[in-house]
């Protein structure tokens, strides 16, 4: 006789963020040519829509990050936003009150991305161990554990 069954029956393991210098290596690569894209179709002199386009390159690279991760992405994702997009390009600078708040942008949008993954993760996984565990009453309508 032949059984049907379905592949998605069991339990699925969570899956595991991705290795450090992965995500940060994806940032670079990312970053540079998010920036070139921008400064070829908008102009280099558009700071607050690149930190715009890198936040949100920042928090989904999060997605997919540990949050030791974090600091670095955000690092990496500013050193592209401070060298390509502020003239002259090639050069990093520093204006404090800026540069700190491009930083806390940038690491923000990482951990809110992070966050974000582990809680959908988490909640999934949660559903999948609750569908399981059904709970049958007896004739009598109490429950059999009690």
């Amino acid at each position: 006789m032949i059984e049907w069954v379905s592949f998605s029956s069991g339990a699925r393991p969570v899956p595991k963020p991705l290795a450090t210098p992965l995500v940060w290596a994806a940032g670079s690569c990312g970053a540079l040519l998010l920036v070139t894209a921008l400064n070829m179709l908008v102009g280099p002199s558009r700071p607050s829509l690149a930190l715009a386009v890198l936040s949100l390159l920042a928090a989904v690279l999060g997605l997919r990050a540990r949050f030791t991760a974090a600091p670095g992405t955000a690092v990496l994702c500013w050193l592209f936003l401070n060298g390509f997009t502020i003239p002259p390009a090639g050069t990093l600078t520093w204006a404090a009150h800026r540069d700190t708040f491009w930083l806390i942008c940038l690491f923000t949008a990482v951990l809110l991305g992070t966050t974000l993954a582990r809680l959908l993760q988490a909640r999934a996984a949660y559903r999948r161990v609750s569908a399981g565990m059904g709970v049958t009453t007896t004739e009598a309508g109490r429950d059999p554990l009690s």
